[in-house]
């Protein structure tokens, strides 16, 4: 079994690096002359693993032409991704050459490994079925990660706001410095403040960009801000106060959320007690009980 597992990662590797020979040559020979001169190749060191990265990365999207798609799933994919925070041409086309590869791949290592010698239509159907929808999984996954972390960041974005706002700069200045300030602290938020700036100075309407914001991330949240933000420019109130407002809306919000959570987890602790605490207990305190008992039935039927 361990001999077949490494013999896969062998072959899968010896196959990757012919690929990468074959198709990026050049690549190769940078590195071969990074390892022959150290010292004159040592600052393009960084630049020759992005390149590499992004030769594997060409490598997967060979792969998506393979897979037949309409164009209303391309688009709603992009989207997808775009939530996931996946921007760039390329990312679709890896997407699509993930969900082709990973199923060969699997079948591969089932081959070698010798697991689809029992039943070998339903362990594959099985590897072809969960790889094709890995891909899916994952990017779900990273949509509700980033959203999650979207919804938690907001009040801390919103309080800077206020005080940029209350500082003497328009909303235009304090998104900007925003996106800035807090971009180490909350990087998945404050991307997307920098697109709606840019958005912004490529002479797009401000209250556009701002819808374009809640559609990208698709939280209640963000939504809700951008109507309070619209509402307060088409009726001139101050933004400041309705900002400072909503932040603490969000906030007594949250604490709602995590009591709610609270409350729910005596409801969700019955299952844990019925099927693996209390069979336990049951199993230590009647255990000896039942011993002595079936010993005394026993020593009764005998005489």
């Amino acid at each position: 079994m361990t001999f077949a597992i490494v013999t896969f990662v062998a072959v899968f590797l010896l196959l990757l690096t012919g690929g990468l020979l074959l198709f990026y040559r050049q690549a190769m020979l940078q590195r071969m002359r990074a390892v022959i001169r150290p010292k004159e190749e040592r600052e393009n060191l960084s630049g020759v693993m992005q390149y590499t990265g992004h030769a594997f990365g060409e490598v997967v999207e060979r792969f998506e032409r393979v897979l037949p798609k309409s164009q209303s799933e391309v688009s709603i994919t992009q989207q997808r991704l775009i939530r996931a925070g996946f921007r760039s041409d390329s990312a679709i086309k890896k997407y699509y050459g993930a969900k082709v590869l990973i199923p060969a791949l699997l079948c591969v290592l089932l081959t070698v490994t010798g697991f689809a010698r029992g039943n070998p239509f339903v362990a594959y159907f099985v590897a072809l079925v969960a790889g094709f929808l890995a891909p899916d999984f994952w990017l779900s996954r990273k949509i509700a990660a980033r959203q999650a972390s979207i919804r938690r960041s907001l009040p801390d974005v919103l309080d800077l706001l206020v005080i940029c706002i209350e500082a003497g700069q328009s909303l235009d200045q304090a998104t900007a410095r925003t996106s800035q300030e807090l971009r180490l602290a909350h990087p998945a938020i404050t991307d997307e403040l920098h697109v709606v700036v840019l958005e912004q100075r490529a002479g797009r309407p401000r209250t556009d960009a701002w819808r374009h914001f809640a559609e990208r991330t698709a939280v209640d949240a963000v939504r809700n801000l951008v109507s309070v933000l619209v509402q307060s420019e088409q009726f001139g109130t101050s933004a400041a106060k309705t900002l400072r407002i909503h932040s603490d809306t969000l906030r007594t919000q949250r604490r709602q959320r995590i009591e709610e959570q609270a409350a729910k987890t005596s409801v969700k602790l019955v299952f844990p007690l019925v099927f693996f605490i209390f069979p336990s207990l049951f199993l230590v305190t009647l255990g000896p009980a039942i011993i002595v008992i079936s010993e005394s039935f026993k020593q009764f039927f005998n005489h």
